[in-house]
């Protein structure tokens, strides 16, 4: 794939990536950083865990060295934007480790946080601001940010942050940009929302795709486990008796789930924490540094939250609900087998959930294979191939509301109290889903 050293990139660089551990480039960094270093404009698709910051990164740190040190107050020289408070945490390792040797000025800027401290850094201007949409035009608007002087725009994740709403802050941030200005766009998925933002804020990019848009890792090993909605908090607690899965993600489709499983997994005595959008940044930060050091097994998490959990050594990824967005089972699952190591997805499906199943399979184009070897698997069959029967419920568990139909009579699967609705498109749909409200989101609060 080609060696660092081969890019020309300045010593200091070099150095900091050597200690890094690093020598060979990945695919996506291979074909992408030579181009960002000519100055294109680029689209990047590539899958979570292929090596996309130091991707885009690295360039960034070597075309800032021209200016190194010239900085004017409340300005930034370069923009990353990031759906989520825990993505930017990341990038903003990643670069504080690249650039340690250089003299540059890297600031976050997101929401959920005073914004005092956030304040004060822009003040002398910054080398690189890694944002989130929302609080960077909360500090543009009152006058604490100006944006005139970005040399370089990076919208990472960008599937991620439209559909999480943020596609209006982006227009506005975009537009408050020099017209003269480098951008490139990554993204592990590229529906056709992505696409259509990207040729409105991209000039003659260069396109690479590492991999098909919308497949999984090679080296994740995938199963689908049919389980009756009422039994999955033991099949859970069962599947977890296997010692080999020693650190795992665990992902509801909402906050309350989050909660509810975590505390049975505690009252089993699985160490365990909840990571989502209603937990403050310090408990969520908390959460995710036990979980990288090892102090917790299990971390269990919402889709909105995922997003920068980029921890080494996930072993099993667990889709205690199967997503109600296809795309973020590819998300989800990208979490395990993340720098050349391999890992394990199991998704616990009800008889609810099937047409959630039969849009993964769509967009990955493979089936899941069915593990069989669980102790509920028979009930399960049983309510796949007929959907007989009535699943028990907890005791205090809210009655199940109506189930909604679309135009074919088929049911679709009910949504619960603060399940995140999604209006994206399929890729390739050319418009909404059937069923699915057209009204615009709100921004999420974890931003």
């Amino acid at each position: 794939m080609g060696k660092f050293a081969e890019l020309g990139l300045n010593k200091s660089i070099l150095r900091a990536i050597e200690e890094s551990g690093y020598e060979e480039m990945t695919p996506i960094q291979s074909e992408a950083i030579p181009c960002i270093l000519k100055g294109e404009d680029l689209i990047g698709v590539a899958q979570t865990g292929t090596g996309k910051t130091a991707a885009f990164s690295l360039p960034i740190i070597q075309h800032l060295v021209k200016g190194e040190g010239k900085r004017n107050p409340k300005t930034a020289r370069s923009l990353i934007l990031a759906p989520t408070r825990e993505l930017a945490v990341q990038i903003a390792e990643n670069v504080k480790t690249y650039s340690k040797y250089m003299h540059f000025r890297t600031t976050l800027v997101y929401g959920g946080a005073s914004q005092k401290s956030q304040v004060k850094e822009m003040a002398g201007g910054v080398d690189i601001l890694i944002a989130t949409p929302g609080r960077l035009l909360d500090l543009e608007n009152q006058g604490h940010i100006n944006l005139g002087e970005v040399e370089i725009l990076v919208l990472d994740e960008a599937d991620r942050m439209l559909d999480m709403g943020f596609i209006r802050d982006i227009q506005k941030i975009v537009a408050r940009l020099p017209k003269q200005r480098q951008t490139i766009l990554l993204s592990a998925t590229m529906p056709k929302t992505v696409e259509k933002l990207a040729n409105s804020i991209l000039k003659k990019p260069t396109r690479i795709e590492v991999a098909p848009g919308s497949t999984t890792a090679e080296k994740v090993e995938q199963h689908v486990l049919f389980v009756p909605k009422e039994r999955k908090r033991a099949l859970l607690a069962h599947v977890l008796k296997n010692k080999e899965i020693e650190r795992v993600l665990i992902f509801t489709r909402t906050k309350h789930g989050a909660n509810r499983v975590a505390k049975n997994l505690d009252q089993l005595g699985i160490s365990s924490a909840a990571i989502h959008g209603n937990k403050s940044q310090n408990a969520r930060q908390k959460a995710l540094n036990e979980f990288r050091e090892g102090e917790i097994r299990a971390l269990v998490a919402t889709d909105v939250a995922a997003r920068g959990i980029d921890v080494d050594g996930v072993t099993h990824v667990i889709n205690f609900d199967l997503p109600n967005e296809p795309e973020s089972y590819v998300h989800r699952i990208g979490r395990t087998a993340r720098a050349g190591a391999t890992g394990i997805s199991l998704s616990f499906c009800d008889h609810e959930e099937r047409p959630y199943l039969r849009d993964i399979e769509k967009i990955i184009r493979q089936q899941v294979p069915l593990m069989e070897d669980h102790p509920f698997h028979q009930e399960g069959m049983e309510l796949r191939n007929n959907g007989a029967g009535k699943e028990a419920k907890e005791p205090g568990a809210a009655p199940d509301a109506p189930k909604r139909r679309n135009n074919s009579g088929k049911h679709k699967p009910n949504r619960r109290i603060n399940q995140p609705k999604s209006h994206s498109a399929k890729p390739g749909s050319g418009g909404q889903r059937k069923g699915r409200p057209t009204n615009r989101r709100a921004r999420p609060a974890s931003a």
